[in-house]
């Protein structure tokens, strides 16, 4: 599925809604919206990236390495690269964050593949793409995340694994439209 990343995209299990303001190698900077209860489905670990939440409305609760943080209005939270993080609305209102990636590498190619998975309905109870796929895609990109319940060494075995699983299942045709919106080539994938 083509995806417009500048449109709001809305997972139904999370709660949240991601827009895309801007994204060039230097940042990638979307709104994130999340409804009461809204949540990101998976601890997880930006290997190259910081994170940073600019809180605009609501409040949104951190946990970075086991430590919770509380982010009110006018709050400016960063998540370093290489911390294990995961985030949540905090209050009973709609939360409202502008989210940064430094540098924002080829984010945007993660994000494309991320909703495009969520757009088609492939996604678990929890609001979670497959992990396999989204593994296929990730073959090749810098703007890597890996689930934090997942050692770095296990995780570069499953991005191989997906990417040779995906070939052998055809993942390349049923989203060639991703590389399509992007115009961006691929080399992993011809």
């Amino acid at each position: 599925m083509s995806v417009d990343l500048f449109q709001p995209i809305t997972n139904p299990i999370t709660k949240e809604t991601n827009r895309t303001l801007s994204a060039n190698t230097e940042a990638y900077v979307f709104e994130w919206i999340v409804a009461p209860g809204g949540y990101v489905p998976f601890e997880h670990i930006h290997l190259l990236q910081d994170e940073i939440f600019c809180v605009e409305a609501g409040e949104v609760k951190l946990v970075i390495d086991g430590k919770e943080l509380i982010g009110k209005p006018g709050d400016v939270i960063t998540v370093p690269k290489g911390k294990r993080h995961i985030a949540y609305n905090n209050k009973n209102e709609t939360l409202k964050a502008i989210v940064e990636f430094r540098p924002g590498l080829d984010m945007h190619l993660l994000e494309q593949c991320y909703n495009g998975l969520l757009l088609d309905g492939e996604y678990d109870k929890k609001g979670s793409p497959p992990i396999l796929k989204l593994g296929y895609f990730m073959k090749g990109m810098q703007a890597l995340t890996r689930p934090a319940s997942v050692p770095a060494f296990a995780f570069g075995l499953m991005v191989k694994f997906s990417y040779c699983l995906g070939v052998s299942l055809g993942w390349k045709n049923l989203y060639k439209n991703i590389r399509e919106a992007t115009k961006i080539e691929m080399a992993h994938f011809d």
